[in-house]
């Protein structure tokens, strides 16, 4: 009984200090608040699921970010979303950033291929180092800064209206 409040306080903190980060990962991944919100949920659920099995008790948020990734690929095995699409001026947005900016910006960060936008994501939203990017996906530290640095340069490409992700596309393929 005492193991289990104690249990039950460690998640109930992790829950709070992760929340954020996580919703913010998962709402970039899918694009859909409500969906980010049930992403993070079923995150929350498998990880108390099988919080005994955390490796590092002082840093669970890597651990976190991997099932909230998967996740996210099982939701696509499970169905197909249905999806509506509005003109930028029809939407309701309540504060004066700039809704045609902000898009073009997740354009052309949707617009470099998953292996490098997925650790850019994770270093720019879910302030990863490149040795936690490295353990989460699975590659070396090295790779990992390679990842990155070419999805900036893909990135300022972009910008400066050149098909910098066709480039790196091409790139990847031979090696």
């Amino acid at each position: 009984m005492l193991l289990s409040i104690g249990k039950q306080r460690t998640f109930e903190h992790t829950v709070r200090a992760f929340s954020a980060d996580l919703f913010r990962f998962a709402l970039w991944l899918c694009r859909d608040r409500f969906v980010a919100e049930e992403l993070v949920q079923e995150t929350f659920s498998r990880a108390w699921s099988a919080w005994e099995s955390l490796r590092d008790p002082g840093n669970p948020k890597p651990w976190l970010m991997r099932i909230l990734r998967n996740e996210h690929a099982r939701l696509y095995e499970r169905k197909r979303l249905d999806y509506c699409d509005e003109e930028l001026d029809d939407l309701a947005i309540s504060d004066n950033r700039s809704v045609a900016g902000e898009y073009e910006i997740g354009q052309l960060i949707d617009a470099l291929p998953m292996s490098l936008r997925e650790p850019f994501l994770l270093q720019t939203l879910g302030g990863f180092s490149c040795a936690e990017i490295a353990e989460q996906l699975e590659i070396s530290e090295g790779a990992a800064m390679v990842r990155l640095t070419r999805a900036r340069q893909a990135l300022r490409g972009l910008v400066s209206g050149g098909d910098a992700p066709a480039r790196q596309r091409r790139g990847n393929d031979r090696g």
